[in-house]
Formats: C-alpha cells, structure tokens, sequence
C-alpha cells in the first residue's frame, strides 16, 4: 500500500488541476475523463515512491528496471502528465544514478532511455531551472571511448548503448552550466592531433556531443565564440576524406540552427559551399572520380544552410548556384548511388525550413531557439526559397527509386508556397494521364498528389485556387481503376482516399445565390460541386464493374496468393474511400450510396475473391447509417437464410463445396451485424434464429463466417467507440447561411470544439450479449467436453471458433479472474504491480453478474481439460490443438485489443500524419480524421497495457503453454512457443516459472524424448522479442548455461544446429551483469527528493533484501564456473561455451588441442585473463613546469591562449629526435612517457597525468595460484612446442591475429622474461619452416609472438630490455633477410602492433633495428629489399613524433626515385608520401622538424624535367639489326616519371592536406608527361587520375591564384597534348571549387577561348565541352555577347583565293570550327532541357551541316547527343520550338519522324 495514496476525489481533482507539463492531449476526449486522470495520478504517485525506495535501498535488480520501465509507460500512454517541479526531480534522480561509479551498463542504459524520454521536449524545462553536471557524462564517454576491456571481452554492451548515451548527452548538454564550454575545451583541447584520424575522431566526437550549442545570447561569449573560428579553421585545413569531417558539420550545423542570426556566415559562405558540393561525393569526369569518398549527412548540411538564411544574406544565392551546378545530376537517366543524396538534400532543406517556420511563428518562443529579430524570415525569404528548391523537387518527382521522397519535399514545399507547388503539378498530370508512352510519370505524380492532398483542397489566403481542381481532378484519373494495371489502380484509390478524407460531398452550389460573400474562386467550387453525385455514381459503377470482372469462376480459380493479398489491400482501401465519403456527405448522397450499394449487393451472390471488396462498401454504410442499411438488408437477408436453410440438405451444405449462396449471405449477415449495438436491439429474434439455424453447419467457409458473425455482433454491443460523423456542431446539411462547407476542407480542427459521441453499451445492449453468450458458448463448450470422443475433427474445429469468436467478443468487459499473486517470482523491497490503466472499469460490475460465472475462468477450465484429451487421445489433430490453444491464452492476456491491433493502428495514424499534417502550426493544425483516428487509438492503447503480474493461474496457463511446447508435434510446438514467449514477455520475470523445467529435462538421461529436447532448446533460442540466457539472472545462468553444454553432444543436426543458433544469440546479446549492486549517496539523496526519505526499519529492511541477493548472485556466478569447468574436462562436449568461460585451469589442457574452436577460444581466454592478472601501474599528474622546470614557455601560446598545433619547442622533448636513452635505472623510471600520439601535439592539459616507467611482475617465489598454472604451464618447453605447431594451422585465412598477439603480450608483460628462451627457440623454429604448407603460417606465428614480446617489454627494466634485444635482433635480422611475398605483411604487422600507441622514446630498440632497414645498398634480392622497405612503413604509427627518422627515410629514398624495380618504387613512393604527410601547417602551427616537401618537389621538378627532356630524345626501345634494346636512360628517365606519379597519387590517398603551393608547381610536367605515355593506357589513366586529384581537392584562393597561372602557361605551351590536359583539367577544378573559384571567371573565360581556337583539334574539342560544362553549373552564364561571338566566328568565309584557284584556308577553317564548337557548347550545356538559346542555335547548326566534314562531324555529334538526351521528355521540350523549327530539326536529324 503507497504510503503517499490520495483517498479522495477531491485530493485526485487537485491533483489533476495543476499545472502539468505536457500531458497527452488526446485523453481530454476519451470516455471516462476523470477516471483517465485518476489512473493517472495513482500510477505517477506509485512509480515516484517505488522508483525512491528502489535506490534509498539500493535495489538495481528488479526494482529500479521495473519501475523505470513503467515511467516510460506512463509518459506514452499520459504524456509528461506531472508537474515541472517533479519533471526536474526526475531528471535529477537518474543523472544521479548513472554518477555511481561502478554502475552497470544495464542499469546505466535504462538511464540513458529515461533521460531520453524526459529531456526531448527540451522547451518544458529551462535552462535556469537545471544545472547537470557534463563530467558526470563525460565518464561515460570515456569509458566507450578508451575502455579496451570490450576487446578483451571483458565488458559487453547493451545493443545500441553508445546511441543511446551519446543521444542522451545532447539532450543533457543545454543545462550544461555556462563554465562548462570552457571546461570541456580544457578537457579535450590537447586530446585533438589532426594528423591521427582515430585520436581526432574521437576528439571531435566528444565536442560535437558535449558543447553546449544553444545557450541564450547574453552568454555567447562563454559558448561558441570561444571554438566556433578555432575548429571552423581545422576544417578548412583538413580537407582529404577524413571521416571526423562529418560530425564536425553536425556540429556547426546545430550551432547555426540555434543561433540564427548572432554568427556571421557571410565571410566563410563561399568556403562552406564549396565543401558542401564536395561532400555529395558526385562522380567526376569520364573516370567518374567520386568529388569525396566520405560524403556528408545530408540531414546537417541541410539543417546548416536554413539556419544561415535570413537578413539578405547571400546564402540563397550559393544555394541557387549549388543547385545549378548539380542540376544534371537530378535528372532521372542519370543513375547512382548519389541520387538518394541529392533527393534527400531536396527533401530535408524543405524539412528544416518549414520546422524554422515553425518555431519562429510560436505564439510563446522557445527558449533553446535563439533567433536574432533581424533574421526572422520574410514572406520574400519564403517565396525566394520555394522558387530556388521546387524545380529539384519536381525533377526527383520522375526518380523511380526516390519518387517518395520527392513527394514529401514537394509536400514540406506546399506548406509553404502552395501556389508555386500545387498547380504545376496538376498540370503535369493532367498531361501524364493520356500520355501512353510514359505510364511512369502518371504514378509517379499520382504519389505526389497524394503528399499534397491538403495543400490542394484547403483555402488560403495565399491559394485557394486549388479547390477548383478537385472534380476535374477525380474525374479525370477515375479511369486510373485499371485492372490491368494494378500499381496504378492502387495509387489512384490511395489519392481517392486522401482526398475524400479531407472534403466533405456537400452541394453548395445553392450557397451562390444564399450568400454573398463568396470570392470568384468560391463561386466557382460551390458550382462544381453539383457534380459531387454524379461523381460518385461514376465512381461506384466503376467499382462494380471492377468486383464483376472479378467475381468470375475463373478469376477466383486462377488468383494466387499474391494476387489476393493485392486485392486484399484494395479492399481496406475501399473501406476507407468509402468511410470518408459517407462519414462527410449530405443526406442526399448518403441516400444515393446507400441505394445504389444495396441494390448492387440485393439479390448477387459474390465469389470469395470479391467478398472484401464488397464488404469496404458495406461496412461503412453499416457504421455511419446502420438504420437505413440493416432495414433494407438485414431482415431480408436473414430471410434468405433460413429460405436456403429449408430447401437445402443440411449434408450438401456440410459437404467440401458447400453452399455458394449461404457462404455470401453468412458474409454479409457478418457484416450488417457490425452495426451500431443500439440498432441492432430491434432485430434480436431474427439475429438469434439466424445462429441457432446456422451455428451447427460444419462446411468451413460457413461457420468462420459464422463466427465472424458472432464476434462482430458482440464487439458492436460491448465496445466503446465512436459514433460521431462529424466532431463539431456544423450540419452539411443546413442552409449555407452560417457554414460553408467548402470552406473547411482540409481546415485544422479546432481542440476546443471537440464533441466527440461514443457508443457506450447501455442495459439493453449487454443483456442481449449476455444472453447470446449464454445461449451460444455455453453448449459449444458441453460439446467440447462431454462429446470429446464422439465428435469429428470437422465438429470440433467448428466449435473451437464459434468458443474463440464469443471469447474475443465479450472478455472486454469481464473482469480478471481472482487470483493469488506470486509473491517469490523476484527478491524485491517494492510491489511490481501497477494499476490498470483499462478504461472498462465501470462495466466489470454491470456485466459480471450478467454471466453465470467468470466466463475466463469457465474458458480457462473447459478449454485446458479440452488440451490436455486432445494431447492424450487425438495428438494429431495439430489444427484443433492449436485453435484449442488459441482460446486457452485469451483468458489471462486477452482485454479487448491486441498488440497487433495497435500495431496496425498506429502504422495508419502515422501514414495519415505524414499525409496530413501541416508542421507549421503543428498538433493543433490536425485535421478530422487525424485527430479522430489518435483518439481512436489512444482507446485501444489503455487496453494494451493492462495487467501484467503474474498470479496463480498466468502460472498455470504458462506451465501448460510449456508442455505443449515441447510437443511431439512440430506445428504445435512452433505455436505454442510463439504463445509462450509473448506470455512471458508481457508477465515480468514469468520466466522463472519455467528454469527449472527447463533444466531438469536437459540434464535428464539421454533417454529423454529428442522432441522435449528440440522444445526446450527453442524455448531458450526463443525469438525476436525473448531471450531467456541473457537475462539479468545469475541463478538462471547456472541453471541453464551447463545444461545445453550437457547436451551438446547429441547426434542430430537440426539439435546442433539449434545450439550452434542459440551460441551465436549469445555473443551478440549478452551484456556484462553486475554480480553486486552498489549506490552512492547523491543517488540516495536525489531518490529522498524525489519521494520522501525511507523510515530506519525500511531502510534496514532494504539492506537485508539486497545483502541476500548479492550472496545469491555470487553463490549463483561461483556454481555456474565450477560446473563450466569440469564439462570441460569432458571430451565429448563440443567447445560451444569456451568463449564465455572465466575460469581458464582446463584451458591450458586445450590449449595445444588441433580443435581450431577450442583453441581461439582458449587464446581470448588467455588474454583475458593476462590482463585481469595485470599489476597495477603508479600514475602521478604533473604540470609541465614540474616536469621540465628549465622549459622555454614563451615560445608556446600556452594553455590560456590559442592552441598552436605542430612542432613546438615545449613538445621537441616528446620527440625521437637525437634520443638517447638513460643509463641507470633511475633515471628511465623517472622519464614521462607519454604513449597517446595526441599528447603535446596541439595543447597541454593544465596537469598531466602519467604512469612511472615501471610496473611489477609476477616473479618466483610466492603469488596467487591461478597465476603460477600460467607461469608452470608456459615455461613447460614441450607445451609451447605443442602450442607453436598447432598455431601454424588456422581457419580461413592466414592473417596475423590480434587476440593472439594481446595474449603474448600479455603473457610477457605479467611474467617479464620468463618465457622469453622458450619463445625464441620456437620461433627461430618456425623461421626456418621450410615446408610449403606450414611456411607461411609459420612466420605468421613467429611474428605474432615477437610483437607481443616486444610490446610486453614496455614497462621493462633497462636490463631485461638489453637481455631481449640481444636475442631478438640476430634473429630479426635473419628474418629481413630472408622477407618474400609471403611473410613481408605478416611482419610488417608485427611491428606496427608493437609500435602502436607507444611513447616512441620507450621503443628505442625496435626504432633503431627499424632504422637498420633504410638504406640504399642493393642486397641482390630486389623483393626482399622491397619488402625491408615494407618494415620501414610500420613507423607510420608513430607519425609527428620521430622526425629525425623520416629525414633519415627522405634521404635515402629521394636517392631510390628511379630504382629498376617498380615494386621498389611504389614502396619509395608510398614511404616519401607519409613522411611529407607530416609536415604540416595548420593555422598559427609550424612544421620545422620533417622532411620538407617544398625541398623535395623544387628537386624532383628539375629532375623530372631532365627525364622529359630524355625519354623525348631517346626512344624506350633501340632496334639494333634483329635485336631490340631498351635504353637504360630513357628507362630511368621513365621509371623517376612513374615515381613521381606514384608518389602524387599516394599524397593524396595518405595525406589529409595534400595540395600545397609547391605541388600546384608540379602541374604543368603533369600535363606535359601526357605526350609520352600515348601508347600506354594504365599509365595514361593514372596520369589522369593524378591531374584530376589537383582540381577535385578543396584549393584555398592562394593557390587557386598559383594553378590559374600553371594553366595559363601550360596552354602556350607548343605540346598539344599537355594544352589538351590542362583545359580539360579546368572543368573539374571549376566543378570542385566552384565557389572558390568564382574570382577567377573571367580569366578562366578567356583561357577556354583561346584553347576553343587552338589549331589542334583535339584541343579544341576538350575546350568545347569544357565550356559546355561552365555553362552547365552555371559558373559563366550564355550572354548575348558570347553567341554573336560565335555566330560571327561560325560565318567565317574559309575560301580563300590562291594563284586565282578558290581553296580552303585552314586557318579559317579552325575559326569556323571553333564557332560551331562554341554553339554546340551552348547545346551540351542543356542536356535534359531547352534553355532560351538552344532552338536559335541548332537553326544555325543546322544551316551548317554541309560545311567541311570537320565540321559536319561536330554538328552530327551535337544533333545525336541532342536527341538522345531530350528523347523521353520531347512532348514536353517541343513546345520550346515553333513549327518551322520543328520542320528544320526533322530535316537534319537521322530519326525525324519522332519529332514531327
């Protein structure tokens, strides 16, 4: 009993009065208001003080889940229905459990869901009234971030936990304190190192998810002017594919959304547009080169550019350009995976657009949307944005993959500007519908007007032209009814649907001469809706015909099950259409529809194919005008019966064929029946007699209609629904003097109008089902029982569902069955029941005495003896078991709706949302339907979740749902299981109940049933809602886990599958379980707040409770090991649980097994336990001062100023630059090492924290026993040689495994070198292997030992280091000489493992043996010398902080540039790529220590124009008599210009700042390379691909100021096919920078000019479409200057006169050309629609097309891309052409006839 209750209504109605937060507004208008608000009351107080008592007493498990589990309940089913006081005590209560330190994952999770529930709705709570702490998150993040115990599996997470907490972090961070943003940058600031992607990533990560984005303006200053410019920066210096990128664009887009207007955008737009193009990933060229290989969420870029809109800022204007730039892309012949990103980048601009409207239009502002009054947007702003977005939209419209989200844009677009939307798409599709060639563009505007049905019906004082389409409209695509077609029959009763949902079919055409109010438009409607009858007239004839052509022998007999499942949707949508129009007519054509149905449907008889087609236009008649209806058909129908009844044998209507004429009328009596209850009092005794006439009949399609019947009569008596046509008063039908119907279509409805009618079943209506069921169920049920033996199955199976139809009518309103609870399902301080939230209450009493008895409990009882006789004596009858079944489970899990129910009621109120609702003004702008289809649902939702503890007979009831599901019978089983699981997901903990069931059959003999067996391992497999084995039980764990180990043997595959099944559900969904739950005292203080304190005795009592549940736990955890590991001793077990063991003493007695399974799971158990065996490190935290007292700290910006990235004189000592290592001891204990590659790179931290250089290790004499098993078991020589043979061999693929490297490590970390002989002896053993099989796996082995040796060394003294090194370096040694293609990877491996996250100063010797490998001395073996240099690439990892050695690797490889071997100089070029990746400047940063690239490219230039100069003097291959030579200086002269590619291309891959001013230098030798690499395709396309990499990377103006002036020279250069390069170079670069490069139009205008009169050819081609493409993305725009240009340079006369003899000048020739160029540029620049200029254009071209073939050629090329482009849309783009141009095209063009 709570102790805080309220006993009165009065104290309820208080409660209920204040102010609440945001309840669920829909339950103002459900039955039964102050009983909803009770419920309401009641269950908040009981789940605040059992929430409270669950952490004053520390219970975790089940309490606090429960109840937490309830909360969320609670908020679905009442909204936030609490005040804002207890709104903030709640919040505060969970931020204070996930502060417990060792808090479970589990328990953190359901915090993290909590908090996710209750912060959404962000304006609810202001900022001034919660402070939460951010490092109490920041804990968290961490632990996900750097915890590398998951690796280990040591810890396992929840599914989706870091969503969920990084989600929750967000919602958490607007109440971050305003000291929190410079917190969290002193926190993170020195974690950021742009040049390590994983440490950056991670870095911005946390920023992006912690920063507080949307504090309110006066604190700005302490927000995001603090980062905003520092991390704006870092993303214009990084630029090449880092995948960090993308959550900094989260980032900056929500910084924009919630400060519009207080950041000035206006001088990066540019920048940030250009980056925005890029980040579509478009493909580019005739490569199609992808623009970025990590394209950008389309979501933030969208949500980014709204919130720079407003003010007159110039971010309409480079949305204008970005669309024209892309606009090609959109069309739907262009195909790939970047369409989806450009449709949703349509779809989500309008999204964000019309969510900005509607915050800025709230009526009370939110606080978290801090908007500058100055951007508030304009009706200008509006239409300017409509205009520059709907072209795209209506473009996508035609993208069959994407036609859906297109609709939706066009959707967001007419909330906005319906006048811009919604007529061009009418128009278009009034085009589409006679147009036979493209069905497609039919549909797929069908789909759209569908998005835009509102916007099309609904008056505004913008648009309300729309409503004049609406009968021309329906008329027009009635013939879309298609049955041939049947797509398009679906989307046209789907738009029927939609706008008949939001009209009403009123005449108002007398309104014209009654008011005088009425607009042009108004009057118009008002005539046009005379037609409304006539309409729908057309439309039921065409109905008809269509359930004619249907209902034919053969239809029915040839329909297959797809087919039907189509013609299945087809009725629900005709219910629909049919609900909408009855439910919103005038009695007139109310009158027509009932009439004209009932006569269709009087004296037919229907084929089942056709029946749920014919019942969409009887229900609603039934619903909405039950009198009319059930007076013309409900009597005669009956009478029709029982005529059928009479004449009939009762054997031939019992046959296999049955009756046709009696299965159509039992149908339709099923669906007159569905009539209000109140209407159906009058026709009791025709009702009654049809049942008792028909109740018997055994044909099967006769008694499920009867008992379709049944069921539908008795939810039409006792259920609560709504009667109402209409919500408000207006009346369709009275004079249009005070209501015009016109003018609410598609209008919001009005909440506070709301009169909403319910059927509630009054005295008369329940006696008549009270008595029906007592007549009906009762004799069925003595049948069943008394008759077991002597019925047939056919006879039982009918009574089975006549007993289910009666069942699912009428148990809504019986009342639970009394029932003692259990009360030891879970160790518990708190209840786990809460009070029903049933809305049905106030009928238990009125009907319970109504029935004889409980009639669950009679179900109950008859229908469970019935199971058990039907097991016993007829096992087979699987259908009647089942349908037994069926019935057996409503008694306790059964009120009135299903799951599946709400289910399929939420799926149609969120469809109609999408539909309908107009997120502008938000919930209060719903229409009807909507808003009556919520309450609907919310109905049922009360439903849903009542009753939930276990009681007595739910036991009893599970227990028989368990036998039967372990069945002999599969069928029975399969059903069985699926009723189980869901029981015993609805019952909390039920499954206790069945453990030891389980258990005891699976641990019984072998003797057991196999089907028992194959049952239970399905019970555990369970399915996609219920898992048992991974649920929060210990207890269960060692039940269970032990018992399937047991059982693993057994022979049959379908068991071992099952287990094999059952282990994979393991590993991905077992979490880690606390064994012990701890609280700390801010939890129990804020759970005191949250209720009140607990007294001393309950407190106490919650000690006891939790103390027995820890020893339970632990006695539980200690059982289940002990029996894990003596099965292990058994060899007959399959290793199906080795992974998941803890224990690892029989382990080591697997370890040597040849079992690959047992093995690996030997090895992760091994390290595992290695590292909980680790000794324990001392940490001390420093400020830098302490560390190097003598340090320079003015050369730094320090920790108070802007950070200064790169190579600093207060981080050289972090470097291995001239490193000499200590020479005592103390002294290499003493040095601050620090491993993370971020440290010192781009900040300090205030303190750094740092372990001494020494850790201790486990060594002889005395230590714990489960560590000596490993020390004895490993220094035995004979099980390492055991183990080092087996690990040669492993499944799949040979490649270096990382498990078994961390179990070295591990290995030696803990034990020092006392495995280290034992070891190498092995590995110089597998060294040596030479046999083929084992050779490579061999040294795959070896190498996976040296690392975990040496990165086991690192906290090594000095002497052991030397020890090791002394006997691995002959042996490293042997290995490097002797490296081929099989083993190089494998010990490249091993030395980036060892070397990855290390303090490069702790890794001396493996740097210096490292070092040993780069020299320039051939050894003979050109492989093995490749790959030594392989080796050398492993010290990548340590990147910035060994510059000395990538000098040293810059010297020699620079000397290696033309080596003879192209492996050689792909691994020099790789090599020299990453050393230059270093050496970086980012903003105020300095690169003073690397090898400097500008040192390197000034020398390369100059080499590789020597080699330019020699490979064009020297021919490649000497012919000499009959032999051929190569020369071997133009040789070298080729291999250093391959190097120099190689090297650029791997720049660019490996390198995030690739482009700098010194390799734009390197352009111009690029181009000029082209000449000699003609004959040579692969080499050609790389040189391409190099070039083009220059122009698609993202180039600042300084160099695009450089790369202008290389084109400018390349293009006078004497070599063609380098002018060539370079001006088909400048499309992509214009294309990638488009932005950027606007500066530079004019010059690049005049470059394409002059290469558009080149004397060469192919130049002059490349430029035509190089300017096709300027014109195309809109970077220079057609003027009339440029065509008078071309038009004068295309009449150039090429005659001249020469020795009197008329002749073609050349020179004349190419200037004519190039004016024809020029035109057929203007041509391509349009390649899927006709700009202005084109028909003018091609008139000329086509008086062209008998110049000079040159010119032909280029004219017929023009012509053939025209057509084939404009092909599918040419209905549409002749219109841009008058008839003689017309004419003229059909003259040129091969294929005429298409066009005339």
């Amino acid at each position: 009993m709570m102790n805080s209750q309220l006993n009165t209504d009065e104290q309820f109605t208080e409660m209920c009065n204040e102010n609440l937060q945001r309840p669920n507004i829909y339950n103002e208008y459900l039955p039964c208001q102050t009983t909803i608000k009770q419920q309401a009351s009641r269950s908040f107080e009981q789940i605040r003080e059992n929430l409270s008592r669950t952490i004053q007493s520390g219970e975790f498990q089940p309490g606090f889940r429960l109840w937490s589990f309830k909360l969320r309940e609670f908020i679905l089913l009442y909204g936030h229905s609490f005040t804002k006081v207890d709104h903030i005590k709640f919040v505060q209560f969970y931020v204070s459990i996930i502060s417990i330190t060792n808090l479970n994952c589990a328990d953190a999770m359901i915090c993290f869901e909590v908090l996710n529930d209750l912060l959404q709705k962000t304006r609810l709570i202001d900022r001034n009234d919660l402070t939460i702490s951010w490092r109490t998150l920041y804990r968290w993040a961490e632990f996900i971030i750097f915890c590398h115990d998951s690796t280990y599996a040591l810890v396992t997470l929840p599914k989706n936990f870091d969503i969920q907490m990084f989600l929750c972090i967000r919602n958490c961070s607007p109440y971050f304190s305003e000291k929190a943003t410079q917190e969290i940058l002193d926190e993170i600031r020195p974690q950021i190192c742009h040049i390590d992607s994983s440490s950056m990533s991670d870095a911005i990560k946390i920023l992006e998810s912690f920063l507080p984005i949307n504090l309110p303006p006066s604190l700005h200053s302490q927000g995001f002017q603090l980062w905003l410019s520092e991390l704006f920066d870092i993303w214009q210096s990084i630029y090449n594919n880092t995948p960090w990128e993308i959550r900094l664009i989260q980032l900056f887009a929500r910084l924009a959304w919630h400060n519009i207007g207080y950041i000035d955008w206006e001088p990066w737009l540019a920048k940030i547009f250009t980056r925005f193009l890029r980040g579509f990933s478009l493909p580019i060229g005739t490569m199609a080169l992808l623009t970025t290989k990590n394209s950008h969420y389309i979501p933030d870029v969208s949500r980014w550019i709204i919130g720079m809109i407003g003010n007159g800022s110039s971010c309409l204007e480079y949305l204008r350009d970005l669309f024209i730039a892309i606009k090609s892309f959109y069309y739907p012949s262009n195909t790939g995976k970047f369409q989806k990103r450009l449709v949703d980048f349509v779809l989500n601009l309008a999204r964000y657009f019309v969510e900005r409207i509607h915050l800025e239009k709230k009526q009370s502002p939110v606080w978290f949307f801090a908007l500058h009054e100055s951007y508030r947007l304009t009706e200008q702003d509006v239409t300017n944005f409509v205009d520059c977005v709907k072209e795209y939209a209506f473009m996508s419209i035609f993208n069959k993959d994407y036609v859906g989200e297109a609709a939706e844009a066009c959707q967001y677009l007419a909330m906005l500007r319906p006048e811009s939307i919604v007529t061009p798409i009418v128009d278009k599709l009034f085009l589409s519908i006679d147009n036979l060639t493209e069905a497609h563009r039919f549909t797929s505007l069908m789909q759209c007007l569908k998005r835009i049905t509102r916007s099309l019906v609904r008056q505004t004082s913008s648009f309300s032209q729309g409503q004049k389409y609406i009968l021309p409209l329906l008329t027009a695509i009635l013939p879309g009814i298609d049955l041939n077609d049947f797509e398009k029959t679906n989307v046209t009763l789907e738009v029927f649907d939609a706008i008949f949902m939001l009209i009403s079919c009123v005449d108002c055409s007398s309104a014209v001469n009654i008011r005088n109010d009425l607009t042009e438009i108004e009057k118009e409607v008002c005539l046009s809706t005379a037609k409304f009858e006539e309409f729908i007239e057309n439309f039921l004839d065409r109905i008809f015909q269509m359930i004619n052509i249907l209902s034919t022998d053969l239809s029915d007999t040839l329909m297959n099950n797809e087919d039907r499942g189509d013609h299945g949707n087809l009725g629900v949508k005709m219910t629909s259409i049919m609900t909408s129009i009855i439910r919103q007519c005038s009695n007139n054509i109310s009158q027509m529809v009932t009439k004209k149905v009932t006569n269709f449907i009087s004296g037919s008889i229907f084929l089942p194919s056709v029946r749920h087609l014919v019942g969409g236009l009887i229900r609603p008649i039934v619903k909405w005008y039950p009198t009319d209806i059930l007076k013309c058909l409900l009597s005669q129908t009956c009478e029709s019966i029982k005529q059928i009844l009479d004449k009939t044998d009762i054997s031939q209507i019992n046959s296999p064929n049955g009756d046709l004429e009696l299965n159509w009328y039992l149908i339709l009596f099923a669906e007159l029946v569905q009539a209000r209850g109140d209407t159906l009092l009058i026709y009791q005794e025709n009702i009654k007699s049809v049942f008792h006439r028909c109740i018997r009949i055994l044909h099967k399609d006769s008694y499920q209609a009867i008992a379709l019947a049944i069921k539908s009569l008795l939810l039409s008596l006792l259920n609560i629904y709504s009667i109402s046509r209409s919500l408000t008063r207006e009346n369709e039908d009275d004079s249009f003097v005070n209501f015009l119907p016109i003018r609410a279509w598609g209008q919001n409805f009005d909440f506070d109008r709301i009169q909403v009618q319910y059927h509630i079943p009054n005295d008369e209506e329940i006696d008549f089902a009270c008595d029906f069921v007592n007549t009906f169920m009762y004799p069925e049920l003595t049948l069943l029982k008394e008759n077991f033996q002597k019925i047939s199955k056919d006879e039982r199976r009918r009574s089975l569902a006549i007993v289910y139809s009666i069942a699912v009518g009428c148990l809504r309103i019986v009342p639970r069955m009394e029932s003692k609870e259990i009360q030891d399902i879970a160790l518990t301080l708190v209840p786990c029941k809460l009070e029903s939230h049933s809305l049905y209450p106030t009928y238990y009493k009125q009907s319970s005495s109504k029935f004889r008895e409980n009639i669950r409990m009679r179900l109950l009882l008859d229908i469970g003896q019935l199971l058990d006789m039907l097991i016993e004596n007829q096992s087979d009858d699987v259908v009647s078991i089942k349908n037994a079944l069926s019935i057996y489970v409503l008694p306790t899990r059964y009120y009135g709706t299903s799951s599946y129910n709400v289910s399929q009621m939420r799926r149609n109120v969120q469809s109609t949302r999408k539909l309908f609702r107009n997120e502008i003004i938000g919930e209060r702008d719903n229409p009807v339907c909507l808003v009556m289809n919520q309450i609907e649902l919310q109905i049922e939702e009360f439903e849903l979740y009542s009753y939930r503890i276990l009681t007595e007979i739910d036991k009893q009831v599970e227990l028989k749902l368990f036998d039967l599901s372990i069945n002999r019978y599969s069928e029975v089983r399969r059903y069985a299981q699926l009723e189980l699981f869901f029981f015993l997901v609805r019952h909390y903990n039920s499954w206790e109940v069945i453990v030891d069931r389980v258990a005891d059959l699976l641990n019984s003999s072998k003797d057991t049933d196999d089907n028992e067996i194959k049952g239970c391992l399905h019970i555990l497999n369970g399915d996609s809602s219920f898992f048992l084995l991974t649920k929060n039980s210990w207890t269960m764990m060692k039940k269970l886990w032990p018992a399937i180990v047991r059982r693993s043997p057994m022979k049959k595959l379908s068991v071992q599958r099952l287990i094999q099944e059952i282990k994979k559900k393991i590993e991905t969904q077992f979490f880690t379980i606390a064994l012990v739950d701890e609280i700390n005292q801010v939890g129990v203080q804020a759970a005191s707040t949250l209720w009140r304190p607990l007294e001393s005795n309950e407190i106490q009592i919650g000690i006891e409770i939790r103390e027995k549940r820890h020893r339970i736990n632990i006695q539980s955890y200690n059982h289940l090991i002990d029996d894990l590991c003596l099965l292990l001793n058994d060899q007959t077990l399959q290793a199906l649980f080795h992974g998941i063991l803890f224990m690892f003493i029989i382990f080591l007695e697997h370890f040597s097994d040849h079992g690959d399974r047992k093995r690996s799971h030997a090895v992760k158990a091994i390290a595992a336990f290695c590292r909980l065996q680790k000794l324990p490190l001392t940490y001390v935290e420093k400020s830098l001062d302490e560390i190097f007292p003598g340090i320079d700290r003015s050369t730094t910006t320090g920790i108070q100023n802007r950070s200064q990235p790169g190579n600093r004189d207060d981080n050289l000592w972090l470097t291995y630059n001239d490193y000499k290592a200590p020479e005592t001891q103390t002294e290499w204990e003493q040095i601050c090492f620090l491993d993370k590659i971020f440290h010192g790179y781009y900040q300090w931290p205030k303190t750094i924290k740092y372990a001494l250089n020494k850790r201790e290790r486990y060594t002889g004499g005395e230590m714990p026993t489960h560590v000596s098993i490993i020390l004895d078991r490993f220094l035995d020589k004979d099980f390492v040689t055991k183990l080092s043979k087996c690990i040669i061999f492993d499944e799949g693929d040979i490649d270096f495994d990382k498990i078994r490297f961390l179990m070295y490590k591990g290995l030696f970390r803990n034990f020092g070198l006392a495995f280290v002989d034992n070891f190498i002896e092995q590995v110089y053993i597998l060294v040596r292997e030479q046999t083929r099989e084992k050779y490579e796996g061999s040294h795959r082995a070896a190498a996976e030992i040296v690392a975990g040796m040496i990165r086991g060394s690192k906290y090594w003294t000095l002497a052991m280091l030397e020890e090791l090194w002394q006997k691995l370096t002959p042996l490293l040694t042997e290995v490097t000489n002797n490296l081929n293609n099989e083993t190089y990877s494998h010990w490249g491996s091993c030395f980036r493992y060892c070397l990855n996250d290390t303090d490069p100063r702790r890794m001396f010797q493996p740097i210096n043996f490292i070092s040993t490998l780069i020299n320039c001395d051939t050894v003979g073996n050109t492989f093995n010398e490749a790959s030594r240099w392989y080796l050398v690439q492993s010290l990548r990892v340590l990147q910035w902080r060994i510059p000395s050695i990538w000098y040293l690797i810059y010297e020699q490889a620079k000397e290696l540039l033309d080596h003879p071997s192209k492996l050689m100089r792909e691994r020099i070029a790789t090599l020299l790529s990453i050393s230059f990746a270093f050496d970086r400047t980012f903003f105020n940063g300095a690169s003073v220590r690397h090898p400097n690239i500008h040192h390197f490219v000034n020398m390369m230039r100059e080499k590789l124009h020597q080699a330019i100069e020699i490979y064009e003097r020297k021919p490649l291959i000497n012919h000499s008599g009959s032999s051929v030579e190569l020369d071997f200086e133009a040789r070298q002269a080729l291999n250093l210009i391959e190097t120099v590619i190689e090297f650029h291309l791997n720049l660019f891959d490996r390198c995030n700042e690739p482009i700098k001013e010194i390799i734009v230098q390197l352009f111009p030798y690029l181009c000029e390379i082209e000449s000699i690499v003609t004959n040579d395709d692969t080499f050609r396309k790389r040189l391409t691909i190099a070039r083009t990499r220059i122009g698609m990377a993202y180039l600042h103006v300084h160099l695009l100021e450089t790369l202008i002036q290389q084109l400018e020279y390349v293009c006078t250069t004497r070599k063609w096919h380098a002018r060539r390069s370079a001006i088909e170079f400048v499309q992509n670069l214009v294309f990638c920078n488009l932005f950027n490069v606007r500066c530079y139009a004019k010059r690049l205008h005049q470059l394409v000019y002059k290469c558009l009169c080149d004397e060469q050819l192919e130049v002059r081609l490349i430029a035509s479409k190089t300017l096709s493409g300027f014109y195309q993305c809109g970077y220079l725009t057609v003027t009339e200057d440029d065509l008078k240009h071309f038009l004068e340079m295309s009449n150039t006369n090429y005659f001249t006169e020469s020795d009197g003899k008329k002749v073609i000048s050349t020179k004349d020739t190419v200037r004519r050309h190039s004016g024809i160029l020029g035109l057929c540029a203007i041509v391509f620049a349009s390649p899927y629609d006709v700009s202005s200029h084109v028909p003018e254009v091609l008139m000329v071209l086509c008086k062209h097309s008998h110049d000079p073939e040159l010119i032909q050629k280029s004219i017929k090329e023009c012509f053939s891309e025209f057509r084939r482009t404009h092909y599918d849309s040419w209905h549409e783009h002749r219109a841009n052409f008058t008839d003689d141009q017309l004419e003229m095209l059909a003259d040129v063009l091969v294929s005429h006839s298409y066009y005339t």
